[in-house]
Order: C-alpha cells, then sequence, then structure tokens
C-alpha cells in the first residue's frame, strides 16, 4: 500500500478512472475506507484539502486531455489531363 507523495501521485494519476481503480492501482484492493483515510491524511501532511479524488485532477491534466491532435500532410500532387 502507498502513503505519503507516492500515494497523492498515483491517486492523481487515476482519478479519472474512479475512486475504485484508484484505489486498486495505489495498492488498497477493495478497502476504499483506508485508501480515502491515507489519501486525506497524505494530503493534510502537504497542506492540500481535498473532499473528493477529483480534486487532485489538475487543470494541467484536463488541458492536455483536451488538446487535439491535428494532423497535416503534404499535399499530393494531381495529375491534370
Amino acid at each position: 500500500m502507498l502513503q505519503g507523495i507516492e500515494l497523492i501521485n498515483c491517486a492523481k494519476a487515476s482519478a479519472k478512472q474512479g475512486i475504485i481503480v484508484a484505489a486498486q492501482n495505489c495498492g488498497y484492493a477493495e478497502n476504499i475506507g483506508l485508501f480515502i483515510e491515507n489519501l486525506n491524511k497524505a494530503c493534510q501532511e502537504i497542506g492540500v484539502n481535498i473532499s473528493e479524488l477529483n480534486d487532485l485532477i489538475t487543470d494541467q491534466q484536463v488541458a492536455q486531455e483536451n488538446r487535439k491532435i491535428i494532423e497535416i500532410s503534404p499535399i499530393q500532387p494531381t495529375s491534370y489531363n
């Protein structure tokens, strides 16, 4: 089970997938209560208050996911008859 900053980083990376997946990814299996308790404690230790898992998702993460990739390819020459 992760704790401290490692727990925060793992939870942040998994936040969009939901609390169950985040807890599993952080080594808490089905123990959601302990996951939430330890996550809140870890956040308080670094001065961050969260009320839900989604509070860990930063604007930067949202912007990166919303960024569209535009592929530009060279214009193919056409033959005129």
